[in-house]
């Protein structure tokens, strides 16, 4: 294990269809174009937020990474919900900037908030951050997050861009009959603008339990359709056997595109990835059906060498994979904005 995803708050300002889909719109989506004949709306899951007495201090979340680290953790990613929602996030990424051991501090965000903060984050130590942009249409966008927030998010692309963030990732999830028209214009848009483009396959998380095998777009048709418009070159990955996203650059040198297909090209035989939400569970997989609370630990009194001992024995519980299209899957009861992405 390698790979730290922290999340930091499970609140989250977006509602998007993929995770959180508690719009009319994405209701009126789900519901009129893919329930199956003579089947009942399901209806979402309601989360309330968890108090901020079961929600880690940052202190706590310091001490966590630091011990992991010492287990052989290199790579560390904030996450959310949105963790920009959480106040002086920058404090907690000082924090885990000094931390000796940690090589790639990086975070997630929707990019809504980040033109207020992202100088203090880069000033606090942050190397890299990512986006999430699943259209570049603005009724669209609206559509599939529940916010008027194209502007906002563009913004703040380029906004990581100027202060050097390098390279600066943009994540878009890609669902049938939703955006998957905008596939060559999203990939487009990251040769123009130089960036990482990563296009995801539309997974089993979101709290309607809407998900169906056919709004997937395969990570194979995707590549088949840009292949089409453009030239794209493979990217060397033999250094990185962990890597989730198969990749490929741009002719002329100028941005980069990955695709990241879970459903349809399972990489669970490589996967290095743990998972920290923001109550303080350890998750070895983001489909696991269980989880493991240090939060007894961390306000228990117990040791350093007791919380890399509880470590090193979940990581030998790792599930061997998730099992999305078998039979007997079942989707986790916590979405992707609970678990952390």
């Amino acid at each position: 294990m390698r790979d730290l995803r922290v999340s930091i708050t499970d609140r989250c300002n977006f509602r998007c269809l993929y995770c959180l889909p508690e719009t009319e719109e994405a209701a009126n989506f789900y519901q009129t174009r893919f329930q199956p004949p003579g089947a009942t709306a399901s209806k979402p899951i309601q989360y309330g937020w968890k108090p901020r007495s079961e929600i880690l201090a940052y202190e706590e979340i310091e001490r966590v990474v630091r011990v992991a680290v010492g287990l052989g953790i290199q790579k560390v990613r904030v996450t959310g919900g949105e963790p920009l929602l959480r106040r002086e996030v920058e404090t907690l990424v000082g924090r885990l900037a000094r931390l000796p051991g940690v090589r790639d501090l990086a975070l997630t965000t929707n990019g809504f908030r980040f033109a207020a903060v992202a100088r203090a984050l880069r000033s606090a130590g942050l190397h890299r951050v990512s986006f999430s942009l699943d259209s570049l249409d603005r009724d669209n966008f609206r559509r599939m997050t529940g916010r008027d927030g194209l502007n906002e998010v563009l913004g703040a692309i380029r906004l990581a861009r100027d202060l050097g963030f390098a390279p600066v990732k943009v994540n878009a999830v890609v669902i049938r009959g939703l955006n998957d028209s905008e596939v060559e214009s999203l990939a487009e848009f990251g040769r123009r603008e130089d960036l990482s483009l990563r296009f995801i396959e539309f997974m089993p998380l979101d709290s309607s339990r809407s998900w169906q095998r056919n709004l997937v777009v395969s990570g194979r048709e995707i590549l088949e359709r840009l292949r089409r418009r453009m030239d794209l070159l493979p990217v060397d990955a033999s250094a990185n056997p962990s890597e989730t996203a198969r990749r490929w650059s741009f002719a002329g040198g100028r941005g980069e595109l990955g695709i990241i297909a879970p459903v349809t090209e399972p990489f669970c035989g490589h996967c290095n990835r743990l998972r920290l939400t923001a109550d303080g569970k350890i998750r070895t997989c983001l489909f696991s059906l269980g989880e493991h609370d240090l939060r007894p630990l961390l306000r228990g009194g117990a040791s350093d060498d007791d919380l890399a001992a509880e470590l090193a024995s979940i990581v030998r519980g790792k599930e061997p994979g998730h099992r999305i299209g078998e039979p007997d899957f079942v989707q986790p009861a916590r979405t992707m904005s609970c678990i952390g992405g």
